[in-house]
């Protein structure tokens, strides 16, 4: 059985991690820089919804493919979607995205995907998703993320896209799209929005990539083979014991340490040497 390193270890190794990855470079190839190009809140929302449910396959076409997505509702999204009922936003996206695709998405999927936003806004009254996926007294945060993934699953058309963007935690699936849309919205620290604030940062879930599962057997976050949900749970248990007011606070930096190509994968020195993690390595040379 592999062993975790102490958190005496362990919490200023990620630390430096945390710190090396906090400038602009990094960003610039994440899905959030598109949501953090739009000033007001209510827009930031509704472009992260999208971005991060668009968020797989190479990086640079992916960024292309979410700011076309996005292009038809202006610089001002949340306003254009709010002016008209959602029944009209998805026939009017259907034919403007008609010709737009992205890898198992079509631009009628999107059509569907962003009225379904505006029509979560409207029930809520304005705020966003955050009445649909907060959890109140004595609920579980991903109980609430089931009810609606289901209720999504019953009211959106079934097409592959649309399936792909609705993954329920309650049978075991990562759900990493909706766990770095979570991210994004509830954390308050570099370089996420922080715009939801009856979200605790404490019941976020790590959203699970291959880089941050690779990564995370590396230095002894988790042990389980297989990347999915409770995997996700596994390592953010021993993160949330590290720093339980911002379990997520390290997910950013693990992340990019693989996006960005700068763990190998395999132990190489002195390549690895500059890394933070290197003493509790565990790749195999």
């Amino acid at each position: 059985m592999t062993r975790r390193p102490a958190p005496a270890r362990l919490r200023p190794r990620l630390d430096r991690l945390h710190d090396q990855y906090q400038d602009p470079g990094a960003l610039a190839m994440d899905p959030l820089a598109v949501a953090l190009a739009y000033p007001g809140g209510a827009d930031r929302e509704v472009t992260a919804f999208v971005a991060a449910h668009l968020a797989y396959g190479r990086v640079a076409p992916m960024l292309q493919a979410i700011r076309a997505a996005l292009a038809p509702l202006g610089p001002a999204p949340a306003a254009q979607l709010r002016a008209v009922p959602p029944a009209e936003t998805a026939a009017r996206l259907g034919r403007e995205l008609g010709a737009w695709t992205w890898r198992f998405h079509t631009g009628e999927d999107m059509a569907h995907w962003i009225a379904a936003w505006a029509t979560l806004d409207r029930e809520s009254g304005g705020r966003g998703l955050e009445p649909h996926l907060a959890p109140g007294p004595g609920e579980e945060a991903d109980d609430r993320l089931s009810a609606l993934v289901q209720r999504l699953r019953r009211e959106l058309p079934p097409t592959r896209g649309l399936r792909f963007n609705l993954p329920d935690p309650r049978e075991g699936a990562a759900c990493k799209r909706w766990r770095m849309f979570l991210r994004w919205m509830v954390r308050t620290g570099w370089p996420d929005l922080g715009l939801w604030t009856a979200y605790p940062p404490g019941a976020l879930v790590i959203p699970l990539d291959t880089h941050v599962a690779r990564i995370s057997r590396f230095i002894g976050l988790g042990t389980r083979r297989t990347p999915d949900g409770a995997l996700a749970q596994e390592i953010t248990r021993t993160l949330r014991a590290l720093c339980p007011e911002d379990p997520l606070r390290y997910d950013f930096a693990l992340a990019h340490l693989g996006i960005l190509g700068d763990c190998p994968g395999v132990r190489s020195l002195p390549g690895c040497a500059r890394c933070p993690l290197v003493d509790l390595c565990r790749a195999k040379r």
